[in-house]
């Protein structure tokens, strides 16, 4: 963003790139580049169950003045740099993002062997002294030279398709984004794209082409609120429409285009065009961020047409997005389909809402807002809680029809008999597990009881993969409820009352 002001302030002529002034908004903008190893350390600490501030020294290290003297030394005077016989790559790491990425991964092994092997009372200082002495050494003689060179070939790659064959790869991935979220796989991409702007300035490949897929998530599902006759579809697909275009968009995927399927066509040819239209035109992303209309900014530089570019390549995409979803069409379900459901089951659901909600797991609650996935703590999937659970066992919190089970088996949405439209999602990105972990025990379209077991799964398994095993319970149709009130309890019990709607 400073780096956007600096040009729109030289391109109006109100600094020049030899002044003062440049020269120190310049090392404020490049500071958190330059230090990005530092920055990754600790973030990928997170996602790594490491020690975070073991690892953000190992950042320190790559980029110590001495070590970076040290380098330079030998390179001037071609002296090899070694650790007790064991050469050292003479690599400059500012601004680097793979081989810290690596080594903090290394690093979590490291960690766990030596709290493993450390005595409890001498636990506090043998294991960062372990982990230090390991880990670093391996990092500057190994680790840290592998990184440089993946990221020096990723670069040179992405210097030869902009060269080339500039629009490809944009294209690729606007069309195939949706299919790489459902899987989890498109954190691979983001490390790549933050590596672009690190060592390029600026990122043709990643930012624009899912800039142009997030987009057309938007505009697909606003165009199914267009369309539709249903009314909770109505209200679904609106909101997650508006936050499609903002950048996140898991609630109009999960909720609307892969549910109904032919506007998920629609999304994934959309997203193709318009990031096609970008990669012709060069666009660049100068910063990181969640591609969407909030993030525009980020393509603010020199020259001032990559916005311009940046803009029609959003208008292209929802457009024709939201075009192309209300040719395709999609199955409109009925307002009383549900209702004809539960009626087939013997129980009809006319004149009855709200009611409480039986706790599905045991363990601690956790407030929704502190879930680490946005599309569940922005509410935009509706209000509701989370809990850790201490058992592998989910059950039904109403009675009411199993609505649907996703394929990865990871979440389930139910009907309740009291008019509760609910949704349960065990543990945090379980989708790219791929139903390892899980076995449902009921099909869509059963009638269930409050109680009932639902899904049986690992929880160790889930925690082997990294992830967190923190589960929303979250109402979707709570805007058609007064209030939903929640347990104050910090623990809870399978069967505990765990909310209230009215």
């Amino acid at each position: 963003m400073i780096k956007a002001v600096m040009a729109l302030l030289v391109t109006f002529k109100i600094i020049n790139t030899a002044s003062q002034v440049y020269a120190i908004l310049n090392f404020i903008a490049d500071a958190a580049f330059y230090f990005m190893p530092i920055l990754l350390a600790y973030s990928s600490a997170q996602k790594f169950k490491a020690n975070p501030y073991l690892a953000m020294t190992l950042g320190g290290v790559l980029l110590h003045p001495n070590f970076a003297a040290m380098v330079s030394a030998a390179r001037a005077g071609g002296d090899p740099l070694a650790f007790i016989g064991v050469p050292i790559s003479l690599v400059n790491y500012g601004s680097s993002v793979i081989p810290i990425i690596l080594t903090v991964w290394g690093m979590s092994y490291v960690q766990r062997f030596a709290e493993k092997i450390s005595p409890k009372i001498v636990k506090f200082f043998t294991v960062p002294l372990i982990t230090l002495l390991v880990t670093a050494p391996i990092m500057l003689t190994l680790i840290g030279p592998l990184g440089n060179f993946i990221g020096v070939g990723i670069a040179n790659g992405v210097t030869f398709l902009n060269a080339r064959v500039g629009w490809l790869t944009p294209m690729i991935i606007g069309a195939f984004t949706p299919l790489l979220v459902m899987g989890g796989m498109h954190y691979a991409l983001v490390p790549i794209g933050a590596m672009n702007i690190a060592s390029l300035g600026f990122d043709t490949l990643i930012g624009p082409g899912m800039l142009g897929s997030n987009i057309a998530q938007g505009g697909a599902a606003l165009a199914v609120a267009f369309k539709t006759k249903n009314a909770s579809l109505k209200q679904l697909a609106s909101s997650a429409g508006v936050t499609a275009l903002c950048g996140i968009t898991e609630p109009a995927m999960y909720g609307v285009t892969l549910r109904l399927k032919r506007p998920l066509y629609a999304v994934l040819i959309s997203g193709g065009v318009s990031a096609l239209f970008a990669g012709i035109f060069g666009v660049r992303r100068f910063m990181s961020g969640s591609p969407g209309l909030l993030t525009l900014p980020a393509y603010l530089g020199e020259p001032l047409t990559n916005f311009i570019f940046a803009v029609l390549t959003c208008i292209i995409s929802g457009v024709l997005a939201f075009v192309l979803t209300l040719v395709f069409g999609f199955d409109d379900p009925r307002e009383n389909t549900r209702t004809a459901a539960n009626a087939d089951a013997g129980k009809s659901t006319a004149g009855v809402k709200g009611g409480f909600l039986a706790s599905p797991l045991s363990g601690v609650l956790v407030p929704l807002e502190k879930v680490k996935d946005e599309a569940f703590s922005s509410g935009a999937l509706g209000k509701g809680i989370a809990i850790v659970p201490d058992k592998g066992i989910l059950t039904s919190p109403v009675d009411g029809i199993v609505d649907s089970i996703t394929d990865a088996k990871h979440a389930i949405s139910l009907v309740a008999d009291n008019g509760a439209e609910i949704l349960i999602h065990i543990g945090m990105d379980t989708v790219g597990l791929n139903g390892k972990p899980f076995s449902p025990k009921v099909t869509e379209g059963q009638r269930v009881k409050t109680g009932e077991v639902l899904i049986e799964f690992d929880i160790q398994a889930i925690k082997d993969a990294g992830l967190d095993t923190a589960t929303p319970i979250v109402i979707a149709n709570s805007d058609e409820f007064k209030t939903i009130l929640f347990t104050e309890s910090e623990r809870i019990s399978t069967g505990d009352s765990l909310m209230t709607i009215e």
